[in-house]
């Protein structure tokens, strides 16, 4: 009977001894150990602003007639050819300008020289105009550094032979408007015609 309690005794320390191992191996393989804290990204968000798939937008630029102030002008003497005489108009844009179109047939007057000339209004002549197979008015846009243009020309003889007076001014006044620039040029005709504004 001693025999029998003291195994029994044995066997139940035993088992104790293997359960309270078991308890702390479980313990150690189950509980994770503290990592530190993942550090921030550096990588910015992706935002709408920046996705190359953003759908385009379609808009229409409209651009406006040429008002007199919108237009610096200058005149240039041509060269002659066949006692005919010209002077090249520029309507460029002025100063903090938008780009403006403009169409037709400038105003033109003669000024200091001689009696007042007011030009005609034809299509072509000697010197220049519409090209002959067209006699409308182009429409132009007047952008940065691309003036419009138009010719005024004239005949440097008169009717009965004698020369044509020296002009030393034209009146202008820009398409489609009423008010009037005086420009510095010259000219030597007895009658004048002005042609449309073209690119």
């Amino acid at each position: 009977m001693r025999r029998h309690a003291a195994a029994a005794a044995l066997l139940a320390a035993a088992g104790t001894t293997a359960l309270t191992g078991c308890s702390e191996s479980g313990s150690g393989t189950t509980t994770a150990p503290s990592q530190p804290p993942a550090p921030p990204s550096t990588t910015p968000p992706h935002t709408a602003a920046t996705a190359v798939t953003s759908p385009a937008t379609s808009t229409t630029t409209t651009i406006s007639a040429c008002g007199p102030r919108h237009l610096d002008i200058g005149a240039q003497t041509m060269s002659p050819g066949m006692m005919h005489r010209g002077v090249e108009l520029t309507f460029t844009l002025a100063a903090d300008t938008p780009p403006c179109t403009i169409s037709g047939y400038p105003g033109v007057d003669t000024g200091e020289g001689g009696p007042v000339l007011h030009a005609e209004r034809t299509p072509r002549g000697y010197l220049g105009g519409l090209p002959a197979d067209d006699d409308t008015p182009p429409v132009v846009t007047v952008l940065p550094g691309r003036p419009a243009r138009a010719v005024v020309e004239g005949s440097a003889m008169g009717p009965d032979g004698k020369d044509c007076p020296l002009y030393t001014s034209l009146v202008v006044t820009v398409p489609n408007s009423t008010e009037s620039r005086t420009v510095h040029t010259t000219i030597d005709t007895c009658a004048l015609q002005v042609h449309p504004v073209t690119g």
